[in-house]
């Protein structure tokens, strides 16, 4: 963990790569990652954990199949949402869109059950800050 601030702006900046988040802090057992998102994700399940999602800038979409059915939440500017553990979700950004995520430490970005994982999302458990 580092023992100094963190500015996100910078912090985002030192990468491009899209879904591809980095580890900027950690807080007991959980990563806070930042990452720059378009396009669609993958859907996935995290069977043991929520992952919680803050929208530092830009629109993002979660599709979620839940027991009653299809929805899609969306989320703005300064907009935080959580998905429950055990629901299967999608990510989707319509327009550049940057993010945090507070997940545990460990935790791979395309769950513990996913479909096929395109070649532009990096199923990983975060990148280090270079």
């Amino acid at each position: 963990m580092n023992s100094e601030p963190v500015s996100l702006d910078q912090a985002l900046a030192s990468f491009t790569e899209q879904w591809s988040p980095r580890i900027v802090t950690a807080v007991n057992d959980y990563d806070v990652r930042v990452a720059k998102v378009e396009g669609e994700h993958v859907w996935h399940v995290h069977d043991h954990t929520d992952e919680f999602f803050l929208v530092l800038d830009g629109e993002l979409h979660i599709a979620l199949r839940e027991p009653t059915g299809e929805r899609t939440v969306v989320l703005s500017k300064g907009s935080v949402f959580t998905v429950p553990r055990g629901t299967e979700h999608k990510p989707y950004a319509p327009v550049p869109t940057r993010i945090l995520l507070l997940e545990p430490t460990g935790t791979l970005t395309v769950g513990d059950r996913h479909d096929e994982i395109p070649d532009h999302v990096d199923a990983t458990t975060g990148h280090a800050l270079t």
